[in-house]
């Protein structure tokens, strides 16, 4: 009795040291978005006046508007296209019988250990011959295949019952009909986490935005902040973590907002 009381004890001990060793950046960001360029130069982390007017300059001093549209309609696109060929992939590898159907997707998974630093070249040779440079595109078809999406699919698919797929043969479903009226909707929590993990995902990318742009026609948010850096803004700390807690928030609503499908995923064993 006196173990477990210790352990419970130790375990929330243990937690409540995590959350503020991962709390404590995110606000100190906060804070010094508050504070002014003044007190940030002498040091203070807490703001003596709080300045509310520094989110006011990232909208009508700064281009993050820009940044920020550019950055959701990458993310998007790209989760939309990771989720509908993900799905179609691993309908075929569950569902559907055809040769070597196990090499295939064994080699389909090897993709996953290639490190993406050796693929920049290839890439962005691709994207350079199609003259695709500069465009949403370049920045999101290296990313619309993802061997995680397919094997976390995959894994999602295979726990189907058997009888389902029998009963809707005996219907006489065709596959279009089965994947839309059981396989998805058995599965969404399923698509709906990895709908979540993929947008996350992209919009943090920072390396590949950076090499595929070379200017701000489309470039996503997080070069936009490391441009505010190298530009007249450069001194002016309070306006750099506004934009920088400007573009936090999207990842945090998605976090919070969508919890409960990553707890559920967990569960399942989908996520490991």
């Amino acid at each position: 009795m006196q173990t477990s009381i210790f352990q419970k004890t130790f375990r929330l001990i243990s937690l409540i040291i995590l959350t503020i060793l991962l709390l404590l950046p995110l606000f100190l960001g906060i804070s010094l978005s508050l504070s002014s360029n003044q007190s940030i130069a002498q040091g203070n982390l807490w703001p003596k006046h709080l300045e509310f007017g520094n989110y006011v300059k990232v909208f009508t001093n700064t281009p993050m508007t820009k940044f920020l549209l550019h950055s959701f309609i990458v993310s998007g696109l790209v989760m939309i296209g990771q989720v509908i060929l993900s799905i179609m992939a691993a309908y075929a590898f569950v569902f559907l019988n055809f040769k070597f159907k196990k090499v295939a997707f064994i080699l389909f998974l090897s993709t996953m250990m290639l490190p993406f630093e050796a693929q920049i070249i290839p890439n962005f040779a691709t994207m350079r011959d199609l003259n695709l440079l500069n465009t949403y595109a370049a920045i999101g078809l290296p990313f619309l295949a993802s061997a995680f999406g397919t094997f976390m699919m995959k894994t999602s698919f295979e726990q189907i019952p058997t009888a389902l797929r029998q009963l809707s043969d005996i219907e006489g479903l065709n596959h279009f009909q089965f994947a839309t009226k059981v396989v998805i909707p058995y599965t969404r929590v399923s698509i709906i986490t990895f709908a979540l993990y993929s947008f996350l995902t992209n919009w943090n990318m920072y390396l590949w935005p950076l090499i595929s742009t070379t200017n701000d026609k489309v470039r996503t948010v997080q070069i936009g902040l490391r441009q505010l850096r190298s530009q007249d803004t450069a001194s002016n700390w309070g306006l750099i973590m506004a934009a920088t807690i400007v573009s936090v928030i999207p990842t945090l609503l998605i976090i919070f907002l969508g919890q409960k499908y990553f707890k559920k995923g967990l569960t399942n064993g989908v996520i490991k």
